[in-house]
């Protein structure tokens, strides 16, 4: 991931919807869920307010989307969340990867999302 991307990853992140919204597909999993189960599982977001979310969000790289049937299903990319967490870690060890060890340890798993608020 390049500076640019990262800058418009952190840049989608920084919002509080979008962040649950991508939390939420990350606990979903691969198979991603429908859009009108993202919104209530965000407290009954309008559709509106989250295909504006949802939209940035795939712009940014870190959701897609694909249709089923009647449905939009959206899911994380996980490379590219892994790519953003490459990009803040990049060169930090500086050839001591015991530099970095704490930081790779603390990425086991530890999202603390909540995403039953209302967005």
């Amino acid at each position: 991931m390049d500076e640019p991307q990262a800058l418009a990853a952190f840049a989608a992140l920084s919002q509080e919807t979008r962040l649950r919204v991508v939390c939420l597909l990350v606990q979903a999993g691969p198979e991603g869920m429908a859009a009108g189960a993202i919104g209530e599982a965000l407290g009954g977001a309008t559709t509106s307010r989250l295909s504006f979310h949802l939209t940035h969000l795939e712009h940014a790289g870190l959701v897609r989307s694909r249709r089923n049937g009647r449905f939009i299903i959206y899911s994380a990319v996980y490379s590219a969340l892994a790519g953003l967490v490459g990009f803040l870690l990049k060169d930090c060890c500086q050839g001591h990867p015991e530099i970095c060890a704490p930081a790779v340890a603390a990425l086991s798993c530890a999202c603390d999302c909540n995403v039953t608020e209302s967005a």
